[in-house]
């Protein structure tokens, strides 16, 4: 079968392969940039700074300055200096990030007073938890409800229409003043950024509940109670459960934005100490297992649906 047809499945080695390439482009790409010399390399790794007073062995410095340099040198009958093309140091190579990895979880803290790189992922992951259950557990009546009742539909979505185009971090400020500097303005970061757009997925996808399902419990006698709980519910929980999973995605966007609110705690006071320090190998290192960790939920929660739901088609 081929790999371009409309609308029609891959073959389940194909895609298999297809979603390891999508991994591995990115990181052969990486692995180019970083290891071939003759692919960009703006800079030089000094290995011998010669008569050149300032340099030092393991600075780097534009290739254009060090040029310069070692001309100035070779013109004046001096030491030249020597090195070797190098990236800048924000771009460190993956054998870098992969060591990072292991250290951040391993060395300790400078100070006593900050955390283990495994304390702040468990602060970032309870301030997603907390937001984004409070979200849920508000955000999904309201939708079923205004998907399933045009009365709270006309009530509820023009404001949320309008609610929702408010950028999250403008209401950081206020956050603060009324919940404090702690956890509590965090949660309620990700609570705006997730609940006006949950409210009005989880009604569009109400609407989509095929109308002979309701025909029928009409002509049965179902009352509006039993419509709502004996038909419309079951019938969009599937959907309602890919939504949750979706959503879910949504609300770790808004993670880091919302632990710089208040005291810096979290993944994102990791992430910010480290490049103060400009240990981008540690930034990158913690930006990759926010990733990781997003994807490992979000592949339990499919397996969870497929289970749930063995009638769906696999998303």
């Amino acid at each position: 079968m081929s790999l371009f047809s409309v609308n029609k499945p891959l073959e389940p080695r194909s895609r298999q392969l297809v979603t390891i390439s999508s991994f591995v482009l990115p990181i052969l790409l990486w692995c180019l940039v970083s290891y071939v010399p003759f692919i960009w390399h703006p800079e030089v790794e000094i290995t011998s700074p010669g008569s050149v007073n300032y340099f030092r062995e393991g600075m780097l410095v534009n290739k254009t300055v060090f040029n310069a340099e070692s001309d100035k040198a070779s013109a004046a009958g001096k030491a030249t200096p020597e090195g070797i093309p190098a990236n800048p140091i924000y771009l460190p190579a993956p054998h870098e990030v992969l060591t990072a990895f292991y250290t951040s979880f391993t060395t300790e803290p400078k100070r006593s007073s900050e955390l283990w790189l495994h304390e702040s992922l468990w602060s970032s992951i309870q301030v997603i938890f907390y937001g984004f259950l409070l979200s849920s557990i508000i955000g999904i009546p309201l939708g079923v409800l205004a998907g399933t009742y045009d009365f709270f539909s006309r009530l509820f979505e023009p404001f949320i229409e309008f609610f929702r185009y408010l950028p999250a971090p403008a209401f950081g400020a206020l956050a603060v003043a009324v919940l404090g500097i702690y956890q509590a303005p965090k949660i309620a970061i990700i609570f705006i950024g997730t609940f006006f757009q949950q409210v009005l997925i989880v009604a569009n996808t109400t609407r989509k509940l095929d109308p002979a399902l309701l025909e029928a419990g009409q002509t049965l006698g179902a009352n509006n109670r039993s419509m709502l709980f004996r038909i419309v519910l079951p019938g969009i929980l599937p959907d309602l459960y890919r939504d949750t999973r979706i959503l879910l995605g949504w609300a770790w966007t808004y993670l880091i934005v919302a632990e710089l609110i208040g005291t810096s705690s979290g993944i994102t006071w990791f992430i910010t100490q480290q490049a103060r320090y400009k240990n981008f190998d540690n930034v990158f290192a913690a930006i990759m297992m926010i990733g990781i960790l997003g994807l490992t939920i979000d592949l339990l929660l499919a397996w969870f649906g497929r289970r749930l739901f063995p009638w769906q088609k696999a998303n």
